[in-house]
């Protein structure tokens, strides 16, 4: 079976950035037995905690995309990001946007979106208090292990607390 063109584009970028998980070795996007939209549902298959999913979020931030990786355990704080960033409003973006945007539906959105314009990125800093995370492969199906470092560096993402 073929993989989704998302998945195959999301591995492409992986590999083209030489990005790595904990281990060291080449991140690699592992297809799920379930659909994973929540983090909870990502780390109950994964046996993870549920602070180590990095959920992809895609608001809208004075009509740009602002894509905030955050610690699935959190929720992020749409009037703090906006007062810290020098935003007027940051709100949920629809699903219109989201795929606009980022080519991927809600509840797989990658942190990369190959062949699309670089969005403004913001990296929770609870990321960083554990080795590994894992983050959507651009599909509910799909997700692949890196490092929160890592996670900076394939996005350049700003670190900063968004909870």
């Amino acid at each position: 079976m073929q993989p989704h063109p998302n998945v195959r584009a999301v591995q492409d970028a992986l590999d083209a950035a030489g990005a790595r998980d904990a281990a060291g070795q080449p991140s690699q996007v592992r297809m799920l037995p379930a659909a994973a939209p929540t983090a909870a549902a990502a780390a109950e298959q994964l046996g993870v905690e549920v602070g180590q999913i990095a959920n992809s979020l895609v608001f809208d931030a004075d009509g740009a995309p602002l894509l905030v990786l955050t610690s699935g355990a959190h929720r992020v704080d749409t009037a703090r990001v906006a007062k810290e960033h020098g935003i007027e409003k940051v709100r949920r973006a629809n699903p219109d946007f989201v795929r606009e945007h980022s080519g991927q539906v809600i509840g797989g959105v990658a942190p990369v979106h190959p062949g699309r314009p670089a969005m403004r990125t913001l990296v929770d800093t609870a990321l960083f208090s554990f080795e590994e995370v894992w983050a959507a492969g651009g599909i509910a199906h799909a997700v692949f292990p890196i490092t929160p470092a890592e996670l900076e560096r394939l996005t350049g993402g700003t670190v900063t607390d968004v909870a």
